[in-house]
């Protein structure tokens, strides 16, 4: 794993092929770069396990090479995975004032933040790292404080655009800097790693300013209580929300750990401007008539644990949904949450509420923080690369992202569609794939990272598929005959009392092989539990068509 010399290389640790967990490393001599590293969610084929972050075995391997961690912005799928590496590699950490602050909440929570080395910067900042410089470009997203990076070695400059848009008309007056860009393209941009989460969608993303003129007149036209549901880290959203209470005259509820996470470190930092006594607790809903109230929340994405998810089901604590109430959900559903954010909205539908949701002209309530194609054109023109590798999207985006790159002039044979952990070198005026590095998921699951594997996650979507059949069968030591049992526990497989034929004969085969082995003088633990689960398998699936997990117990006294 070690690098070779004058040399770059570039590689994916996480974001390519797939939409989150966000994490890019470059290389040059000995001076390695991390760039972001963020979390994403587990879907259902991940059985109990909580996060996602990045794979990091290159890095701890190379821990005395890595000279920095640089984060673009503050969603999660970039700095969720960062408590996660500062645990088993503290190394500086370079970001912007919110992004940061939001950092900072993550390490609290982990009770690592005094150890961290974390370091504000902005779009003026240079930072020297070794052989490798890194200069800052402002561009916009749906989270203020967002960063492009111009890394510059000795090979040539590598740009990563980070999550952007060009919105003229930005609500926070963070305009993306195109006359910087345009400047790093005519230095010469040796290679271009740009997102490519809208690469399928034609024309440019509208201004977040649409958003908000829809927000206060859906506000304006409820009767009753408003619930809004959004992500928690769309700053923008947020105060376009604490705009329209402020107009209509209602009172705000903030419900979810990450809304009110995020929203007092904005507060604090002067990202959002709450006017004293907007903010009201839940407890004192009931103090206000219901058309007075608005309540934001998170669990736009469906999470069956978030705060829209129990105002769905009617398990809130605090507060309820109630007939003629209106609920926004004001974000598009992540691809794979599809499923979740309609049962959620049933069941809102069910309660009598008015639900507006969708995205696009639809609605009006929400647009992307990603650029359409237009603007993935805009950004190849401004930057000139002689090579590109688009990166966070899935396969089908970073195919179609590759065609816009060839339709504004780079080559075809300059483009690189990669996996993560695919490595690509620069040296000379060539470049090509070279290798693989570790990379992909690693698991969090309660206190334990990486330790849960595909062995376990095989196992685990066995039982939730089959269940678990155990027999439990007590063994003389000294003349090898069944002393008690077989006793038969199932959970998940079948009901027994409802299954007492199987059961019988269940247990006549467990005798049968146990008599069998015996005569043929087999004693092993082994081999005996491996006859049996062999054994019953065949068995049980001639009868059931099901393949539950078979866990034979065996006790000698």
């Amino acid at each position: 794993m070690n690098s070779s010399i004058n040399k770059l290389t570039i590689a994916a640790l996480g974001g390519v092929n797939e939409i989150g967990k966000n994490m890019y490393m470059l290389q040059y001599d000995d001076d390695i770069i991390a760039i972001d590293c963020g979390s994403k969610f587990p879907d259902e084929s991940f059985l109990g396990i909580d996060l996602i972050v990045p794979d990091v075995t290159y890095l701890l391997a190379n821990k005395d090479k890595v000279r920095a961690l640089v984060v673009t912005h503050g969603h999660e799928d970039h700095i969720g995975g960062i408590p996660y590496l500062l645990k088993q590699l503290n190394i500086p950490v370079y970001a912007t004032k919110l992004t940061i602050g939001l950092i900072e909440v993550k390490l609290k929570e982990h009770g690592i933040l005094n150890e961290a080395r974390l370091n504000i910067i902005d779009a003026q900042s240079r930072l020297d790292l070794g052989s490798i410089q890194a200069s800052f470009f402002s561009t916009n997203h749906s989270i203020p404080d967002c960063l492009g990076i111009a890394f510059h070695t000795p090979e040539g400059t590598m740009v990563h655009t980070g999550d952007f848009k060009f919105d003229m008309s930005p609500v926070n007056k963070q305009y993306p800097d195109l006359h910087r860009m345009a400047e790093i393209g005519n230095n010469g941009v040796l290679v271009l790693l740009s997102e490519s989460t809208n690469a399928e969608r034609p024309g440019f993303t509208p201004s977040e300013r649409l958003v908000g003129e829809h927000i206060t007149e859906a506000f304006s036209k409820a009767e009753q209580k408003v619930f809004i549901s959004t992500f928690a880290s769309n700053v923008h959203r947020v105060q376009q929300i604490i705009e329209a209470c402020i107009n209509t005259g209602r009172k705000l509820v903030l419900l979810g750990r990450s809304m009110a996470n995020v929203t007092t470190v904005a507060n604090e930092l002067g990202y959002l401007n709450i006017p004293e006594g907007l903010l009201i607790e839940a407890a004192d809903t009931d103090r206000f008539p219901p058309g007075n109230i608005a309540v934001l929340c998170t669990g736009s994405q469906g999470e069956p644990m978030a705060v829209l998810s129990r105002l769905a089901s009617s398990t809130h604590r605090e507060i309820e949904v109630m007939p003629g109430d209106t609920v926004i959900i004001a974000a598009t559903a992540i691809p794979g949450n599809e499923r979740n954010v309609a049962r959620i909205i049933d069941n809102l539908y069910l309660l009598g509420a008015n639900v507006i949701y969708g995205s696009g002209s639809a609605t009006g309530m929400h647009v992307s923080g990603h650029g359409s194609q237009e603007e993935l054109k805009l950004m190849l023109t401004l930057m000139k690369p002689k090579y590109f590798i688009p990166v966070h999207g899935e396969f089908r985006m970073l195919y179609q992202h590759r065609l816009l790159a060839e339709s504004v002039g780079v080559d075809r044979e300059n483009i690189f569609i990669i996996n993560n952990g695919d490595l690509v070198e620069f040296r000379g005026n060539a470049a090509h794939k070279t290798g693989k590095i570790p990379a992909g998921n690693l698991l969090v699951d309660g206190l334990g990272i990486g330790d849960i594997g595909n062995i376990v996650l095989r196992d685990r979507k066995q039982l939730s598929a089959d269940g678990i059949l155990v027999i439990v069968i007590t063994l003389s030591k000294t003349e090898g005959h069944i002393l008690s049992g077989p006793d038969i526990i199932s959970r998940g497989f079948v009901y027994v009392r409802d299954s007492e034929k199987l059961m019988q004969d269940i247990n006549q085969l467990v005798l049968t092989t146990i008599d069998k082995l015996k005569e043929e003088n087999i004693s092993r633990w082994s081999i005996m539990k491996q006859t049996l689960r062999d054994s019953m398998g065949r068995f049980i699936f001639a009868q059931t068509r099901r393949r539950p997990m078979i866990l034979p117990v065996i006790i000698e006294v």
